[in-house]
């Protein structure tokens, strides 16, 4: 497998980030019509949770560090965007993991997204500062024999 570059990393990383957003948006937008659903809503719960203004907070909070990740992941340096990759994985598979449903679709969505973060990891974990890589000795080309 050849080495990924450092753009092409943040361009997939950032990819990856856009594949989770999509699938949470549509987990979201497939219970809204799961029948019963809005009825729930409507009296200011959802299961056994009161909405109310804080909770919208919250998860608008959480909902926007995938957002942010789109962006920051491309223009962050190499050691906090791997960081901040790392950290807003955890805090988002936590949040798509415990915070949503048992219906079928719903599961299904937070695998996908868990894939897509497991990615993410990958590529931010595997990640090598660019100077480190510069300064390390090249393999001999096959050209050059």
């Amino acid at each position: 497998m050849q080495p990924v570059n450092e753009t092409d990393r943040r361009v997939r990383i950032s990819t990856l980030w856009v594949v989770v957003m999509f699938n949470i948006l549509a987990a979201d937008i497939l219970s809204f019509i799961q029948p019963g659903f809005l009825a729930e809503v409507m009296t200011g719960f959802a299961g056994e949770v009161q909405i109310t203004f804080e909770f919208l907070l919250i998860a608008a909070v959480f909902l926007e560090i995938p957002i942010a990740m789109i962006f920051l992941s491309r223009v962050l340096p190499h050691r906090p965007n791997r960081l901040a990759n790392l950290g807003a994985v955890a805090i988002t598979a936590a949040f798509v993991i415990f915070g949503g449903s048992l219906s079928l679709h719903y599961i299904f969505f937070v695998a996908m997204e868990v894939i897509a973060m497991l990615l993410i990891t990958w590529y931010a974990w595997s990640w090598r500062s660019a100077d480190r890589t510069a300064t390390a000795p090249s393999a001999p080309s096959l050209a050059a024999r």
